[in-house]
Protein backbone atom coordinates (compact mmCIF):
# COMPACT_ATOMS: atom_id res chain seq x y z
CA UNK A 1 0.00 0.00 0.00
CA UNK A 2 1.67 3.28 -0.99
CA UNK A 3 0.88 6.54 0.67
CA UNK A 4 -1.84 7.96 -1.79
CA UNK A 5 -3.72 4.38 -1.67
CA UNK A 6 -3.22 5.03 2.49
CA UNK A 7 -4.26 8.34 2.76
CA UNK A 8 -7.37 7.66 0.52
CA UNK A 9 -8.42 4.64 2.12
CA UNK A 10 -7.92 6.29 5.47
CA UNK A 11 -10.38 9.12 4.07
CA UNK A 12 -13.28 6.64 2.93
CA UNK A 13 -13.06 4.21 6.36
CA UNK A 14 -11.14 1.39 4.50
CA UNK A 15 -8.80 -0.65 5.70
CA UNK A 16 -5.25 0.42 5.77
CA UNK A 17 -1.81 -0.76 7.10
CA UNK A 18 -0.93 1.98 9.10
CA UNK A 19 -2.15 5.70 9.78
CA UNK A 20 -0.98 8.52 7.37
CA UNK A 21 1.13 10.72 8.42
CA UNK A 22 0.54 14.24 7.07
CA UNK A 23 2.83 17.21 9.23
CA UNK A 24 2.32 20.62 8.35
CA UNK A 25 5.66 21.88 7.49
CA UNK A 26 7.41 25.04 6.17
CA UNK A 27 10.07 26.33 8.09
CA UNK A 28 11.37 23.00 8.76
CA UNK A 29 11.21 21.75 4.97
CA UNK A 30 13.68 25.26 3.98
CA UNK A 31 16.00 24.72 7.07
CA UNK A 32 16.34 21.28 6.30
CA UNK A 33 17.04 21.49 2.86
CA UNK A 34 19.87 24.42 3.23
CA UNK A 35 17.80 27.22 1.72
CA UNK A 36 16.84 30.75 2.27
CA UNK A 37 12.99 30.82 3.15
CA UNK A 38 13.13 33.69 0.34
CA UNK A 39 14.07 31.24 -2.23
CA UNK A 40 12.16 28.48 -0.66
CA UNK A 41 8.85 31.11 -1.33
CA UNK A 42 9.86 32.88 -4.52
CA UNK A 43 10.98 29.75 -6.69
CA UNK A 44 8.47 27.06 -7.76
CA UNK A 45 11.17 24.38 -8.65
CA UNK A 46 13.23 25.21 -4.99
CA UNK A 47 10.61 25.08 -3.11
CA UNK A 48 9.37 21.85 -5.30
CA UNK A 49 12.66 19.95 -4.46
CA UNK A 50 12.47 20.61 -1.01
CA UNK A 51 9.72 19.53 -0.21
CA UNK A 52 10.00 16.39 -2.22
CA UNK A 53 13.53 15.47 -0.99
CA UNK A 54 11.77 15.90 3.02
CA UNK A 55 9.03 13.26 2.05
CA UNK A 56 11.60 10.95 0.96
CA UNK A 57 14.11 11.56 3.97
CA UNK A 58 11.11 10.74 6.04
CA UNK A 59 8.47 9.08 4.71
CA UNK A 60 5.53 10.70 5.49
CA UNK A 61 2.20 10.55 3.42
CA UNK A 62 1.66 13.64 1.13
CA UNK A 63 3.03 16.34 -0.93
CA UNK A 64 1.60 19.85 -0.40
CA UNK A 65 2.26 23.52 -1.52
CA UNK A 66 2.02 25.54 2.16
CA UNK A 67 4.48 27.98 2.02
CA UNK A 68 2.79 31.72 3.33
CA UNK A 69 -0.93 33.24 3.45
CA UNK A 70 0.09 36.10 0.69
CA UNK A 71 -0.10 34.18 -2.44
CA UNK A 72 -3.61 35.46 -3.29
CA UNK A 73 -2.87 38.31 -1.57
CA UNK A 74 0.05 39.10 -3.68
CA UNK A 75 -2.32 38.70 -7.32
CA UNK A 76 -4.40 41.22 -5.87
CA UNK A 77 -1.56 43.71 -6.14
CA UNK A 78 0.11 43.55 -3.14
CA UNK A 79 3.08 44.11 -2.28
CA UNK A 80 5.44 41.40 -0.77
CA UNK A 81 8.81 41.31 0.60
CA UNK A 82 11.06 38.05 0.44
CA UNK A 83 12.80 36.97 3.58
CA UNK A 84 15.56 35.21 4.49
CA UNK A 85 14.70 33.48 7.58
CA UNK A 86 10.96 33.50 8.02
CA UNK A 87 7.30 33.79 5.17
CA UNK A 88 7.32 36.91 3.50
CA UNK A 89 5.75 40.32 4.37
CA UNK A 90 2.94 42.10 2.84
CA UNK A 91 3.79 45.80 3.29
CA UNK A 92 0.71 47.25 2.38
CA UNK A 93 -2.69 46.10 2.97
CA UNK A 94 -4.96 46.83 -0.03
CA UNK A 95 -8.49 47.49 0.65
CA UNK A 96 -7.80 50.57 2.80
CA UNK A 97 -10.24 52.73 1.04
CA UNK A 98 -13.14 49.54 1.03
CA UNK A 99 -13.13 49.70 -2.74
CA UNK A 100 -13.28 46.98 -4.02
CA UNK A 101 -12.64 47.83 -7.47
CA UNK A 102 -9.64 48.87 -7.44
CA UNK A 103 -8.22 45.26 -6.42
CA UNK A 104 -6.67 43.53 -8.95
CA UNK A 105 -8.86 40.05 -10.62
CA UNK A 106 -6.43 37.48 -9.65
CA UNK A 107 -5.66 35.13 -12.21
CA UNK A 108 -3.88 31.77 -11.69
CA UNK A 109 -2.26 31.14 -14.98
CA UNK A 110 -0.86 34.82 -15.06
CA UNK A 111 0.10 36.33 -11.52
CA UNK A 112 3.54 35.25 -10.44
CA UNK A 113 2.53 33.58 -7.35
CA UNK A 114 -0.47 31.87 -8.44
CA UNK A 115 1.30 30.17 -11.41
CA UNK A 116 4.15 29.28 -8.95
CA UNK A 117 1.66 26.93 -7.02
CA UNK A 118 0.44 25.28 -10.44
CA UNK A 119 4.16 24.95 -11.70
CA UNK A 120 4.88 22.96 -8.27
CA UNK A 121 1.93 21.45 -8.52
CA UNK A 122 2.76 19.78 -12.10
CA UNK A 123 6.75 19.11 -10.14
CA UNK A 124 4.55 16.82 -7.65
CA UNK A 125 2.27 15.21 -9.90
CA UNK A 126 5.50 13.99 -12.33
CA UNK A 127 7.18 13.20 -9.32
CA UNK A 128 4.47 11.07 -7.11
CA UNK A 129 1.38 11.20 -9.23
CA UNK A 130 -1.29 8.34 -7.39
CA UNK A 131 1.94 7.59 -5.63
CA UNK A 132 1.38 10.65 -2.63
CA UNK A 133 -1.63 12.54 -2.09
CA UNK A 134 -1.17 15.98 -3.33
CA UNK A 135 -2.46 19.26 -1.28
CA UNK A 136 -3.49 22.56 -2.82
CA UNK A 137 -3.64 25.46 -0.81
CA UNK A 138 -6.34 28.43 -0.77
CA UNK A 139 -7.02 30.98 1.62
CA UNK A 140 -10.44 30.93 3.39
CA UNK A 141 -12.86 33.56 2.94
CA UNK A 142 -12.14 35.45 6.23
CA UNK A 143 -8.25 35.22 6.23
CA UNK A 144 -8.06 36.75 2.98
CA UNK A 145 -10.19 39.38 3.43
CA UNK A 146 -8.45 39.84 6.83
CA UNK A 147 -4.85 39.96 4.53
CA UNK A 148 -6.44 42.44 2.52
CA UNK A 149 -7.97 44.42 4.70
CA UNK A 150 -5.37 44.22 7.91
CA UNK A 151 -6.56 42.40 10.54
CA UNK A 152 -7.54 45.39 13.12
CA UNK A 153 -9.58 46.97 9.90
CA UNK A 154 -11.29 43.43 9.30
CA UNK A 155 -12.59 42.60 12.96
CA UNK A 156 -13.86 46.13 12.60
CA UNK A 157 -15.99 45.62 9.40
CA UNK A 158 -17.01 42.47 10.74
CA UNK A 159 -19.27 44.90 13.38
CA UNK A 160 -19.50 48.26 11.41
CA UNK A 161 -20.23 47.38 7.82
CA UNK A 162 -21.47 43.61 7.67
CA UNK A 163 -22.09 44.57 3.83
CA UNK A 164 -18.72 45.20 2.76
CA UNK A 165 -17.38 42.45 4.92
CA UNK A 166 -19.83 40.52 3.30
CA UNK A 167 -19.03 41.59 -0.33
CA UNK A 168 -15.09 41.19 0.33
CA UNK A 169 -15.05 37.25 1.02
CA UNK A 170 -17.50 37.09 -1.71
CA UNK A 171 -14.78 38.51 -3.92
CA UNK A 172 -12.33 35.91 -2.29
CA UNK A 173 -14.21 33.03 -2.44
CA UNK A 174 -14.54 33.73 -6.72
CA UNK A 175 -10.32 33.96 -6.25
CA UNK A 176 -10.02 30.92 -3.94
CA UNK A 177 -12.82 29.10 -6.39
CA UNK A 178 -10.68 29.93 -9.65
CA UNK A 179 -6.94 29.27 -7.82
CA UNK A 180 -8.75 26.11 -6.32
CA UNK A 181 -9.27 24.30 -9.37
CA UNK A 182 -7.04 25.55 -11.36
CA UNK A 183 -4.59 23.59 -8.66
CA UNK A 184 -6.44 20.92 -9.03
CA UNK A 185 -6.38 20.61 -12.71
CA UNK A 186 -2.68 20.59 -12.02
CA UNK A 187 -2.84 17.25 -10.55
CA UNK A 188 -3.95 18.55 -6.52
CA UNK A 189 -6.50 15.53 -5.17
CA UNK A 190 -7.01 18.06 -2.40
CA UNK A 191 -7.25 21.62 -1.38
CA UNK A 192 -6.62 22.83 2.16
CA UNK A 193 -8.30 25.72 3.28
CA UNK A 194 -6.54 27.99 5.66
CA UNK A 195 -8.72 30.17 7.98
CA UNK A 196 -7.40 30.91 10.80
CA UNK A 197 -8.93 33.91 11.70
CA UNK A 198 -12.24 32.36 12.14
CA UNK A 199 -10.34 31.18 16.08
CA UNK A 200 -11.17 34.88 16.90
CA UNK A 201 -14.37 35.41 15.41
CA UNK A 202 -16.90 35.08 17.76
CA UNK A 203 -19.09 31.40 17.02
CA UNK A 204 -22.57 34.06 17.00
CA UNK A 205 -20.62 35.98 14.07
CA UNK A 206 -18.96 33.07 12.00
CA UNK A 207 -22.36 31.68 12.01
CA UNK A 208 -24.17 34.99 10.08
CA UNK A 209 -21.25 35.97 8.69
CA UNK A 210 -18.75 33.41 7.50
CA UNK A 211 -20.05 29.94 7.33
CA UNK A 212 -21.81 30.47 3.81
CA UNK A 213 -19.22 31.63 2.17
CA UNK A 214 -16.73 28.53 3.16
CA UNK A 215 -19.67 26.56 2.10
CA UNK A 216 -19.88 27.88 -1.19
CA UNK A 217 -15.77 27.27 -1.44
CA UNK A 218 -15.99 24.11 -0.31
CA UNK A 219 -18.93 22.98 -2.30
CA UNK A 220 -17.31 24.07 -5.34
CA UNK A 221 -14.03 22.13 -4.59
CA UNK A 222 -16.39 18.66 -4.10
CA UNK A 223 -18.00 19.85 -7.71
CA UNK A 224 -14.52 19.31 -9.08
CA UNK A 225 -13.48 15.92 -7.95
CA UNK A 226 -11.54 17.05 -4.76
CA UNK A 227 -11.07 16.35 -0.70
CA UNK A 228 -11.30 19.46 1.58
CA UNK A 229 -8.91 19.78 4.26
CA UNK A 230 -10.03 22.68 6.65
CA UNK A 231 -7.08 24.85 8.97
CA UNK A 232 -7.43 27.07 11.66
CA UNK A 233 -5.36 27.81 13.95
CA UNK A 234 -6.08 27.91 17.77
CA UNK A 235 -9.41 27.01 19.53
CA UNK A 236 -12.32 26.56 17.29
CA UNK A 237 -14.41 24.20 20.69
CA UNK A 238 -17.33 26.46 20.36
CA UNK A 239 -16.92 26.80 16.05
CA UNK A 240 -17.14 22.92 16.00
CA UNK A 241 -21.33 22.26 15.56
CA UNK A 242 -20.90 25.04 12.92
CA UNK A 243 -18.07 23.40 10.84
CA UNK A 244 -19.90 20.35 11.28
CA UNK A 245 -22.14 20.83 8.72
CA UNK A 246 -19.83 22.23 6.21
CA UNK A 247 -19.22 18.87 4.50
CA UNK A 248 -14.96 19.15 4.97
CA UNK A 249 -13.22 15.64 4.98
CA UNK A 250 -10.26 16.49 6.74
CA UNK A 251 -9.98 19.05 9.21
CA UNK A 252 -6.78 20.20 11.51
CA UNK A 253 -7.53 19.95 15.10
CA UNK A 254 -4.43 22.71 17.01
CA UNK A 255 -3.75 21.68 20.60
CA UNK A 256 -6.23 23.74 22.49
CA UNK A 257 -8.94 21.80 21.21
CA UNK A 258 -9.93 18.13 22.76
CA UNK A 259 -9.64 15.56 20.05
CA UNK A 260 -12.17 13.46 21.44
CA UNK A 261 -14.63 16.50 21.93
CA UNK A 262 -13.86 16.85 18.24
CA UNK A 263 -14.80 13.74 17.11
CA UNK A 264 -18.45 13.67 19.00
CA UNK A 265 -19.16 17.05 17.29
CA UNK A 266 -18.06 16.51 14.14
CA UNK A 267 -18.46 12.52 13.77
CA UNK A 268 -16.98 9.52 12.79
CA UNK A 269 -16.69 10.83 8.57
CA UNK A 270 -14.34 13.52 9.18
CA UNK A 271 -10.75 12.60 9.30
CA UNK A 272 -8.85 14.17 12.28
CA UNK A 273 -5.68 15.58 12.76
CA UNK A 274 -3.24 16.86 15.42
CA UNK A 275 -3.09 17.60 17.76
CA UNK A 276 -0.24 17.31 19.76
CA UNK A 277 1.20 20.83 20.59
CA UNK A 278 3.99 21.45 17.96
CA UNK A 279 6.51 23.04 20.82
CA UNK A 280 5.92 21.58 24.05
CA UNK A 281 5.44 17.91 23.03
CA UNK A 282 7.03 17.70 19.62
CA UNK A 283 9.95 20.13 19.37
CA UNK A 284 10.75 20.30 22.96
CA UNK A 285 9.28 16.33 23.82
CA UNK A 286 11.40 13.13 23.37
CA UNK A 287 11.00 10.58 20.52
CA UNK A 288 9.84 8.10 23.36
CA UNK A 289 6.75 10.50 24.36
CA UNK A 290 6.05 11.62 20.68
CA UNK A 291 5.08 8.06 19.79
CA UNK A 292 3.42 7.43 23.30
CA UNK A 293 0.88 10.60 22.13
CA UNK A 294 0.02 9.66 18.73
CA UNK A 295 -0.97 5.82 19.77
CA UNK A 296 -3.07 7.40 22.59
CA UNK A 297 -4.82 10.22 20.19
CA UNK A 298 -5.17 7.48 17.54
CA UNK A 299 -6.44 5.02 20.13
CA UNK A 300 -8.80 7.59 21.98
CA UNK A 301 -10.57 9.09 18.27
CA UNK A 302 -10.38 6.12 16.11
CA UNK A 303 -10.16 6.09 12.06
CA UNK A 304 -10.50 8.30 10.51
CA UNK A 305 -7.54 10.07 11.97
CA UNK A 306 -4.10 11.31 10.48
CA UNK A 307 -1.11 11.88 12.64
CA UNK A 308 -0.30 15.82 12.59
CA UNK A 309 1.01 18.28 15.34
CA UNK A 310 -1.50 20.87 16.10
CA UNK A 311 0.00 23.26 13.83
CA UNK A 312 3.35 23.35 11.90
CA UNK A 313 6.46 21.79 12.84
CA UNK A 314 8.79 24.23 13.95
CA UNK A 315 12.10 24.68 12.65
CA UNK A 316 14.27 23.72 15.28
CA UNK A 317 12.54 20.61 16.26
CA UNK A 318 15.04 17.77 15.95
CA UNK A 319 15.47 14.85 13.31
CA UNK A 320 14.72 12.41 15.60
CA UNK A 321 11.44 13.87 17.22
CA UNK A 322 10.28 14.59 13.22
CA UNK A 323 11.01 10.80 12.48
CA UNK A 324 9.22 9.85 15.77
CA UNK A 325 6.39 11.50 14.12
CA UNK A 326 6.51 9.42 10.90
CA UNK A 327 6.72 6.34 12.93
CA UNK A 328 4.39 4.04 11.28
CA UNK A 329 0.98 3.19 14.20
CA UNK A 330 -1.04 0.22 12.66
CA UNK A 331 -4.46 1.01 11.89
Amino acid sequence: MNSYERYLGMVRGEPVDFVPRIPLMMHFVAKHAGITYADFARDPEVFSNAKIRLVERFGYDLLDVLCDPWRETSAYGGRITYMDDTIPRCTSPLANDRNLDALATPDPATSERLAGTLEALRRFREHGYRQYSIHGWVEGPAAEAADLRGVTNFMLDLVDDETYAGELMSLCVDTAIRYGLAQIDAGADTIGVGDAIVSQISPRVYQRLVVAHEKRLFDAIHEAGALVRLHICGDITKHLPMIAELGVDIIDIDWQVDLQHAREVLGPRVTLTGNLDPVEAVMRSTPERIRAGFRELYERVGPPYFVNAGCEIPQDTPIANLEALCEPIPA
